[in-house]
């Protein structure tokens, strides 16, 4: 297949451009050449790509599709979790566009005329297919399909039905299954960080304590209580909550039905020290008249201002009641049944509005932002750069990372001051509790959307625990997931339902928006947007990019993508339902899985911390208001848009680099000392083999000098016996016996008879003990051979017939070898017979 050549013109400056039309030419679809793409034919079965995740199937693909934005050709997956972009011939994953279904908020068909061409060639010349996704993640990307090929269809019908499947079962991380990602019960987890609130860090949670409702445990202020275990009191809300002590289950009864969706004020971080909460609640029902009151609920929120038992002259701990509604929204709510507390009705209080917008504010500020950024970044989604766009002359979108510092430069979204809003309201609540040791009460609309926001800010602001990746952890899982933020509902995913015949049926938002404002510009064609009657292309009412305001791109990533079933769900007692604990893969695992395969080089740890100065890092965190002014955050706003831009600063990224080094020193440096302790173990026992030979080679040479001391010794008492011992060369010992000797022997023996004799010592490799053996052969054995041997050679013979050496068992009786055997344990006795080589 051929590949459409790269845009070299991009890189070069607008002077070297001759004019617009050159400009306008060169960059046209038309410089695509779709027609020379080589229709290529290949199965799904046998795709088989190493990049896949576990359980991941390939469901449709499309083969000769160029990635608009970058002009890169490829081939395109879908999977059932992502839309997965190879690039062609190396099929490296081309990570702009890969984007996972759950994270694709909408996507479309595009037509694309050339204006610059006749009628008749328009006639002739095919129209480009186009398929438009636009993601969560604040990407916009365009695939270019060739025409008459029906891939597009194929792709587009597979979005249709694996973006958002009709149950939640069929998600992905239904499917895959925990892996080895599994991690323990998030109930224990929030038991753990309700224990540690209480000054009780030393003891820890278990089921066993979740199932038999042992885990209600108090100190002298506060308690845990169960009276949400079965999720009664309020569905949205964890099954353990901490209260005050001395208010009773019935009390908290009541006073939920004071507030939005039961939501009633409970306690979301205490210091044990000087008694400061931050609470949090649901708005109450004061009704349009504001004049609604209720007993309980005042009661309720004046136990979360006590003091200290014991204290004596004390003042009452002041409370302040932070609304994060703009005045005029909380007013209202009020025609609702909503609306706002008075500070009349609660002692020595204050009301505080923060004037934050809602989730639909935040929505349609973000798609403006988005759409911003694809116009005037680097990778534009019409395949144009930006100074192209506006003639040739400026670039618009100038620096990103500088240009981000000002709000008003960002057109019309907003975004910035909606983030500014945020990170005021979370440091001024940080600020009332840690300097003035008082209670604030924080609430929105419904308690779970930007109330979240400002108590888990400000929870970080003020614990240094929760700055800290167990700590983090204990924090989202308490403030966001226990305490009910709907995930599903933000962003978009199906969650389950309590209507209808199926106890898990799926609830989908009704959508309103089109793509009438779709950031795909004119420029050399016209852009014709072919209009889907499917739900897929449109955006859910209750969709909002709360999560996004508030934390990190790994952690953001993997909620937008659905891969894990922390994030599934809108509420504690759903995600119980669908036990998604059990079958389903864990976050907090998996990137604890990175960070341990990284180490300390890996880009969630501050390289800037310093361990050795730990007052620096204790305590509550103050930043001043010019800290609070908001900018682009690069790492996600501009990663897509701008990949130069989203880098991190110059001195973080030499010091990561450093890091890097450094781990790549340290694990360099565990290798050679391996290799030395194995270097030094080789020559220990090396050193103990030498020390083994040397004793075994003294043992020898020891044993050397006993077998010449014998071998003497038995050759000179076969010289006394009147024979000759011959050694040759080669190591053999002859003996020869005198002939006279012989005559003597056999003339007084058997003097008939013939006698041939023949002695001889054997080498030392055929007898080890040294042993000396003298044998006569003779044609017939008499009948006491031994007395005509002893006669005729030996010396020690007693003139009786005895024998003067009887231990020597020099005769073997009962054979055809008569003979004499030296005995070297006989050698040893010599010096017992004084006589034996002393002549008579």
């Amino acid at each position: 297949m051929a590949a459409p050549k790269p845009r070299t013109t991009r890189s070069r400056s607008h002077r070297d451009v001759p004019d617009l039309e050159k400009m306008d030419a060169a960059y046209s679809w038309d410089a695509l050449e779709w027609t020379k793409i080589e229709p290529v034919t290949r199965s799904v079965s046998r795709v088989n790509l190493d990049c896949l995740l576990e359980a991941e199937q390939v469901i449709a693909e499309g083969y000769g599709v160029v990635l608009v934005n970058t002009d890169e050709a490829g081939t395109l997956f879908v999977t059932n979790f992502r839309l997965l972009f190879l690039s062609e011939g190396t099929m490296d994953v081309i990570s702009l566009g890969t984007i996972p279904l759950a994270t694709i908020d909408k996507f479309n068909k595009i037509v694309v005329k050339s204006n610059a061409v006749s009628r008749q060639s328009e006639k002739s010349s095919p129209s480009r297919r186009l398929l438009q996704v636009i993601g969560k993640d604040m990407r916009i990307i365009v695939f270019g399909f060739r025409p008459r090929t029906k891939q597009r269809r194929k792709v587009y019908d597979a979005l249709l039905r694996c973006m958002k499947p009709a149950r939640i079962w069929d998600l992905y991380a239904f499917q895959c299954g925990p892996s080895k990602y599994s991690n323990t019960d998030p109930k224990v987890r929030l038991l753990n960080e309700y224990f540690r609130l209480l000054g009780k860090g030393s003891l820890h949670a278990s089921m066993s304590m979740i199932e038999d409702g042992s885990f209600t445990l108090s100190n002298e202020l506060w308690r845990i209580t169960k009276i949400n275990s079965s999720y009664t009191l309020c569905q949205s809300y964890p099954f353990a909550l901490v209260v005050p002590k001395h208010f009773s289950d019935e009390e908290m009864l009541q006073a939920s039905t004071f507030r939005a969706r039961c939501r009633l004020p409970v306690v979301s971080w205490c210091n044990p020290g000087t008694g400061a909460v931050l609470a949090r609640s649901s708005q109450p029902l004061v009704g349009l008249m504001m004049n609604m009151r209720s007993n309980t609920d005042e009661k309720l929120v004046a136990a979360l201002c006590s003091n200290l038992a014991g204290v004596r002259g004390s003042q009452r701990r002041k409370l302040y009641i932070a609304d994060a509604r703009p005045r005029k929204n909380a007013l209202a709510n009020g025609a609702m049944g909503g609306g706002s507390e008075s500070s009349s009705n609660y002692f020595q209080s204050e009301i505080v509005f923060f004037g934050i917008d809602n989730i639909h504010a935040m929505r349609e500020s973000l798609t403006r932002l988005r759409e911003y950024l694809d116009t005037h970044g680097e990778k534009s989604s019409d395949g144009m750069s930006s100074f192209l766009r506006h003639g040739g002359w400026t670039w618009g979108g100038g620096n990103l990372s500088s240009m981000s510092a000002s709000v008003s430069t960002l057109g019309d979204s907003g975004w910035l001051i909606h983030v500014q809003s945020v990170l005021a309201g979370s440091a001024w609540i940080a600020a009332r509790v840690a300097l003035e040791k008082a209670t604030v009460l924080v609430h929105c609309s419904d308690g779970w959307d930007r109330t979240t926001q400002l108590v888990s800010l400000a929870s970080l602001l003020l614990d240094p625990y929760y700055r800290t990746f167990a700590g983090f952890q204990a924090l989202v899982e308490k403030d966001w997931l226990a305490f009910g933020h709907p995930f599903s509902d933000r962003s978009g995913m199906p969650t389950v339902s309590g209507s209808g015949n199926m106890p898990y049926e799926l609830s989908r938002q009704s959508s309103t928006g089109s793509f009438s404002s779709s950031p795909m510009r004119q420029s050399s064609g016209a852009f014709i947007s072919q209009a889907s009657s499917s739900p897929h292309a449109q955006t859910s009412n209750n969709c909002s990019p709360i999560f996004l305001q508030a934390f990190l791109v790994d952690l953001l990533d993997c909620m937008l993508s659905c891969r894990f079933g922390n994030f599934l769900c809108n509420c504690e007692k759903e995600r119980q339902q669908c036990a998604v604990s059990e079958v389903c893969g864990c976050l907090w695992a998996y990137l604890a899985d990175l960070r341990a395969s990284e180490g300390g080089s890996h880009v969630h740890y501050n390289l800037f911390y310093d361990p050795t100065i730990p007052t620096k890092h204790e305590g509550a965190l103050l930043p001043p208001a010019a800290a609070l002014a908001p900018t682009l955050w690069p790492q996600f706003h501009l990663r897509w848009a701008c990949p130069k831009e989203s880098q991190a600063g110059e001195l973080e990224v030499r010091c990561r680099k450093m890091a890097i080094q450094l781990s790549e020193m340290q694990k360099d440096k565990e290798i050679a000392e391996r290799k030395a302790q194995e270097m030094t173990a080789a020559m220990e026992s090396l050193k103990s083999e030498l020390q083994n030979e040397k004793q075994l080679s003294t043992s020898a040479r020891n044993v050397a000098k006993n077998a010449s001391k014998e071998c003497e010794a038995i050759k000179r008492a076969i010289q006394s016996l009147g024979c000759k011992v011959q050694v040759s060369s080669n190591g053999y010992c002859t003996v020869d016996i005198d002939g006279d000797l012989m005559k003597k022997s056999n003339q007084k023996s058997h003097p008939a008879s013939r006698r041939t004799s023949h002695r001889s010592l054997p080498s030392p490799s055929e007898e080890n003990d040294l042993s000396l053996s003298i044998t006569v052969t003779a044609d017939d054995v008499p009948s006491n051979p031994l007395s005509h041997i002893c006669e005729a050679l030996c010396p020690l013979r007693t003139r009786d017939g005895g024998c003067q050496w009887p231990d020597a068992g020099c005769a073997h009786m009962g054979s055809q070898f008569i003979g004499m055997k030296a005995n070297f344990e006989a050698f040893d006795q010599l010096s017992i017979y004084d006589g034996y080589f002393k002549p008579e």
